[in-house]
């Protein structure tokens, strides 16, 4: 239902919140319709994975959420940049560098080789970034105070602002496994009382 609205407002209108809508058709305008759906259950679904505890629960339920969003967003992004490719190449570009650091995380942790946690908060943190790229490029020109800054900011700022927040979490993940709990003076092995 709510797909449906958000279709039928962007085939009735030139702009939606001061962002200028193309004319290119039906399909694009249902294309787009479904890709700005997927995007928004991206940015919330990656949110919520990202803050959640590490263990089962949030995160893999967001996460697996999160991964299926960006395929709708990738294979929307696909047909949008087929029908105005001149203008949406780049966009294209980043969606499948987005969709592509997504999958490397999913199958880190599903494969989980050494080093395996890393690995995944980099695909899955780096895939959140080049959405949020994306998104900015495309946009930031026609939104309000974003449209203010200079055209290189939509590209770096999302990375710069996305990989220490990356490194934060894993320093913190590191210190969270390393410090294991001692054994109590007197124990050894498999918990019986030494004389």
């Amino acid at each position: 239902m709510l797909l449906l609205l958000v279709e039928v407002m962007l085939m009735l209108a030139d702009d939606v919140l001061g962002v200028t809508i193309p004319d290119a058709g039906p399909v694009f305008a249902t294309a787009l319709a479904i890709h700005i759906g997927a995007g928004l259950t991206c940015v919330i679904t990656g949110a919520l994975a990202a803050t959640a505890r590490k263990r089962p629960g949030r995160h893999p339920a967001a996460g697996r959420v999160y991964l299926w969003g960006l395929a709708v967003v990738f294979a929307t992004a696909t047909v949008l940049s087929v029908k105005r490719w001149r203008q949406d190449a780049h966009l294209f570009a980043i969606g499948l560098v987005a969709f592509t650091l997504g999958l490397f995380g999913w199958q880190m942790r599903r494969r989980r080789p050494a080093g395996w946690p890393r690995w995944h908060a980099i695909g899955m943190g780096g895939s959140y970034i080049a959405l949020l790229t994306a998104f900015y490029v495309d946009n930031g020109p026609q939104l309000p105070l974003w449209k203010l800054l200079p055209t290189w900011a939509f590209w770096i700022l999302p990375t710069v602002i996305g990989v220490p927040l990356i490194r934060s979490a894993l320093r913190r993940y590191r210190r969270g496994v390393s410090t294991q709990p001692r054994r109590p003076a007197g124990r050894t092995g498999a918990g019986t009382l030494s004389s």
